[in-house]
């Protein structure tokens, strides 16, 4: 069975977690980002960021983050879902969809009423009702899509 935690509550997967959200994002200088970014999540008593994992069998299975801003220009748009990862053995078993379902629940829980995201990807988040918004434009000047998907009461 996979489990869907916030990271400051299962705090024994801190380095695994910080490992697992830096190999699929991070590069060779920006592992202390993750790691300092990840702890002070962890530990705040802010709403944002908060990092969150999926747990199977005690080993970590899944990720998102909701964010402030995802390094985009458009930072009038809060929360970001950022970071969405399965492993890939586990992909097609519908549990990245279980993680944006959870993203949207914390965003309820929040007293938000709508999540934003970035990406390059075409046609996946389209399937759980993401709609296409607009472009904004990454740190880096690279265009990205941005979609919006609505909080359900």
């Amino acid at each position: 069975m996979i489990e869907v935690f916030e990271l400051r509550d299962k705090m024994a997967f801190f380095d695994e977690a910080v490992q697992m959200y830096w190999d699929q994002w991070g590069s060779e200088s920006n592992f202390k980002f993750y790691q300092d970014c990840m702890l002070h999540s962890c530990t705040s008593v802010c709403d944002l960021p908060r990092f969150y994992i999926a747990v199977q069998n005690d080993s970590i299975v899944g990720t998102y983050a909701l964010l402030r801003n995802d390094l985009i220009s458009r930072q009038d748009l809060f929360p970001w879902l950022a970071c969405l990862y399965v492993v890939p053995e586990l992909r097609g078993n519908k549990v990245g969809a279980r993680l944006l379902k959870h993203a949207l629940e914390e965003t309820k829980s929040l007293g938000l009423t709508k999540l934003y995201l970035s990406t390059d990807l075409e046609g996946y988040y389209e399937k759980y009702d993401w709609t296409y918004l607009t472009t904004g434009y990454l740190f880096n000047g690279e265009a990205a899509k941005i979609y919006e998907a609505a909080v359900h009461s």
